[in-house]
């Protein structure tokens, strides 16, 4: 019967085979480190802005102290063509008013900076008469807005927007980004394409009338004053 002893003293000797390296689990690997305050602020702003699917605001008419609570949707990737649409920009560039060629002007905007304690924005407007600046409908935006609409504004008159962030306190507000434009009036714009149309229609009919005169002239005229000159000249012999 063959020993059990070399077997035995080679296990000690050796040891048994280590077993396979495995990742510890996620409880054991411990927490994550929190991340730094402000980017845990400003990414919960900026994914609340981008989540935010309406836009409320409130309108204030000149002298009323409160205003109705509404929503908008915001009109995301919106772009000015060159043809139907002027852009105006802030000297700063943050405010941009979008122009349309339908009397409409959309402001467009960024996220302020810092994101932490916004609590919306302040729109004020007002225009230029003739001899004073005279005030427009304010306007308070939520701080997930990011343009607001102008549907009419009056043309030939020259308007001032200025947008300014609201922070909670003892944040002080920014000072306010403005921007300046002028509406091509609509009315005048429409006579001017419906009288270049209409003029040029009636110069086409003016030099068609103009050769069916000449063509009746020289082809069915001539003839018959040819034929009354020459019956004329017997009797005058």
């Amino acid at each position: 019967m063959p020993s059990l002893l070399p077997p035995l003293l080679a296990l000690l000797c050796f040891g048994a085979p280590a077993p396979a390296l495995r990742a510890p689990p996620a409880a054991a690997a411990g927490p994550a480190p929190p991340a730094s305050p402000r980017r845990a602020e400003a990414g919960a702003g900026a994914k609340a802005a981008a989540e935010e699917p309406w836009c409320p605001y409130k309108v204030g008419a000149e002298g009323a102290a409160d205003g109705r609570l509404c929503f908008r949707t915001p009109a995301r990737g919106f772009q000015c063509a060159a043809r139907a649409c002027r852009a105006h920009r802030s000297p700063g560039g943050a405010l941009v008013a979008n122009v349309l060629r339908n009397g409409s002007v959309l402001l467009q905007w960024g996220p302020p900076r810092p994101a932490a304690g916004l609590r919306g924005f302040a729109l004020n407007c007002s225009w230029d008469g003739t001899y004073t600046r005279f005030p427009c409908d304010s306007v308070e935006l939520g701080a997930a807005c990011r343009d607001y609409l102008l549907p009419e504004a009056h043309g030939s008159v020259r308007y001032r927007l200025c947008l300014q962030p609201r922070y909670a306190p003892p944040r002080p507000a920014p000072p306010a980004q403005c921007v300046e434009f002028r509406v091509e009036p609509a009315a005048m714009r429409d006579i001017v394409v419906a009288m270049t149309a209409v003029g040029g229609s009636i110069c086409v009919m003016l030099v068609f009338i103009c050769l069916l005169v000449a063509y009746i002239t020289e082809n069915l005229m001539s003839p018959a004053l040819a034929g009354a000159g020459g019956a004329a000249a017997p009797r005058r012999a």
